[in-house]
């Protein structure tokens, strides 16, 4: 893959290109449908950057930082995925989950990339209970925006 193909007709979330009856090159559809999902099943991100690495390992992913420039410009916020020598962009939709290697850390998309705030631990204050229970508050508004706990 080259050049990117635009396609006329596409899966409404990963973008898969559909085929159609009696069409040439069903291989350029085909292996542009298994790239895609490649790069968008358990992604796992090596980092969030807003330029391109100047050596990228095919198969890596990162997640393109605002403002985008190089070869990714005018892709902030999608998942760059090198696959066969070309940069892939995947648009994010409400659900997605990624990896990224670098933070250790889960991110999901909800409208807006979410990631879950560091939460800090109860220090030895003298009121413990209202350290405790502020902690404890930020642990469950931490867990919310990973979207591990539904938001009340």
């Amino acid at each position: 893959m080259t050049d990117a193909i635009t396609f006329s007709a596409a899966s409404p979330r990963l973008g898969l290109p559909l085929l159609y009856a009696g069409q040439a090159q069903k291989e350029a559809f085909v292996n542009e449908s298994c790239a895609r999902l490649d790069a968008a099943v358990h992604c796992a991100i090596e980092g969030i950057a807003a330029t391109p690495p100047a050596t990228p390992v095919e198969g890596s992913s990162w997640l393109v930082a605002t403002p985008a420039s190089g070869d990714w410009a005018g892709q902030d916020g999608c998942i760059a995925a090198r696959q066969a020598g070309n940069w892939l962009f995947l648009l994010p939709f409400d659900g997605l989950r990624i990896f990224n290697r670098a933070s250790q850390q889960f991110s999901h998309y909800d409208g807006g990339w979410k990631m879950a705030p560091v939460v800090s631990l109860p220090q030895n204050g003298t009121m413990i209970d209202n350290e405790a229970r502020s902690t404890l508050a930020n642990l469950v508004a931490a867990l919310q925006t990973a979207g591990i706990l539904p938001r009340s």
